[in-house]
């Protein structure tokens, strides 16, 4: 049997000193950022975060360092989201509530594309009840995408298309104002055949336009930025019927030799 998500990071992550929310949203809030993202090794988490500058901070609230999550992604019924993310349109975006299923807190994010490959985070409190209906902010997300150049979708459906679950734990870079999460136990579901990431961590860097010191840490164990998105990606790995191009090295090599139905035994 597989150990639980939390159990997976609590090791790695018992000699890295805390820091609270409000700290680390002061030095690295970073809702316009570059991401990068790459597939390790679960056994080689602790590893790579004992090789952080010593200055590295880990999230901790309430006790808690590592955080059960949930994200239910909105798409139109053609999944246009999707497909300008499959054929690598500069402006496309996601719609997604994102509930902590610890203290129960729930918001509407529009993510889009910025200049020079930045991502571009809004968001707005949303009901926990009704983290699988976006009507309550559906003018916030309109008015949101028509800024960033996607005008024309406030008369389109927007339902729920694939939820993703995982375990995170959030590191903070203070010398460099930068921020790296790790994220296990990953769960993609369409509401058919959920998918279990197994024996694999999801890491992405956080920073602004230049390489953070845990980009070059993981380039110095060996490991490289895939093209990976939670939504897209796992959307490609559930339904292999939509074009998935882009994300066909990433599938093929790396995700679907990890990946089994969820409750399956590892």
């Amino acid at each position: 049997m597989r150990p639980a998500p939390r159990g997976v990071l609590g090791a790695p992550l018992a000699g890295v000193r805390p820091v609270g929310l409000d700290a680390l949203l002061e030095a690295a809030a970073l809702q316009t950022r570059v991401d990068r993202k790459y597939l390790v090794p679960v056994d080689a988490v602790r590893t790579l975060l004992g090789a952080l500058p010593g200055d590295a901070r880990v999230l901790e609230i309430d006790g808690l360092r590592v955080f059960d999550y949930e994200s239910v992604y909105f798409d139109t019924p053609e999944l246009v989201a999707y497909r300008l993310a499959a054929h690598r349109r500069r402006r496309r975006f996601k719609v997604r509530t994102r509930t902590y299923l610890d203290s129960g807190g729930c918001w509407l994010e529009v993510k889009t594309r910025g200049p020079r490959g930045t991502t571009v985070k809004e968001r707005v409190p949303h009901p926990l009840e009704q983290r699988e209906d976006v009507a309550r902010g559906r003018a916030f997300v309109t008015s949101t995408l028509a800024a960033r150049g996607l005008p024309g979708l406030d008369d389109v459906a927007l339902s729920p298309v694939l939820v993703t679950r995982y375990a995170r734990a959030t590191l903070l870079l203070p010398g460099a104002g930068s921020r790296l999460t790790v994220d296990v136990g990953l769960v993609w579901d369409d509401g058919r055949t959920p998918l279990h990431l197994r024996r694999l961590a999801v890491v992405e860097t956080k920073c602004g336009s230049t390489a953070s010191p845990a980009d070059r840490v993981l380039w110095a164990h060996g490991h490289r930025p895939v093209r990976i998105s939670k939504y897209a990606t796992g959307l490609a790995a559930l339904r292999p019927d939509l074009p998935a191009t882009r994300w066909s090295r990433t599938l093929h090599r790396h995700l679907l030799p990890h990946v089994a139905p969820a409750g399956a035994p590892d």
